[in-house]
C-alpha cells in the first residue's frame, strides 16, 4: 500500500485543520488505518485508528473532542479532522495502514506508512 498525505500547514491556536491521506496499490478497506505524529526532540506517538468499516474510531486521551478520524473506503482516503488546534499538536503526523495486527496504537502492528505532513500552531 502507498500512502500520500496532504492538508498540514500553518495554523493559530483554537484554528483547525483536515488532514487527508490516500491510498493506492491494495484493497484499502482490508486496512485499519491510523494517524501518528512526532514532535520536534520527542517520540513517535499515536493519534487515532478506524476501522475497517468506519464505523469504530479511538483516538488517544489529548485528542479526544477535538479530533475526527473518518475514511471514504469508495476514495481510498483517510481523514483527520483537527479542531481546537493547540501549540502542542505542533508536529509531523503520518498516516499507517494495517492488515494483521493485533493493537491499534502500537506502531510496530503497522505495516506501511506515509510520508507525513508538518501541522504548525502558532500561539
Amino acid at each position: 500500500v502507498q500512502l500520500q498525505a496532504s492538508g498540514g500547514g500553518l495554523v493559530q491556536a483554537g484554528g483547525s485543520l483536515r488532514l487527508s491521506c490516500a491510498a493506492s496499490g491494495r484493497t484499502f478497506s482490508n486496512y485499519l488505518m491510523g494517524w501518528f505524529r512526532q514532535a520536534p526532540g520527542k517520540e513517535r506517538e499515536f493519534v487515532a485508528a478506524v476501522s475497517r468499516s468506519g464505523s469504530t474510531t479511538y483516538y488517544t486521551d489529548s485528542v479526544k473532542a477535538r479530533f475526527t478520524i473518518s475514511r471514504d473506503n469508495a476514495k481510498s482516503t483517510v481523514y483527520l479532522q483537527m479542531n481546537s488546534l493547540e501549540p502542542a499538536d505542533t508536529a509531523v503526523y503520518s498516516c499507517a495502514a494495517q492488515r494483521w495486527g493485533s493493537t491499534w496504537s502500537a506502531s510496530y502492528d503497522y505495516e506501511y506508512w506515509g510520508q507525513g505532513t508538518l501541522v504548525t500552531v502558532s500561539s
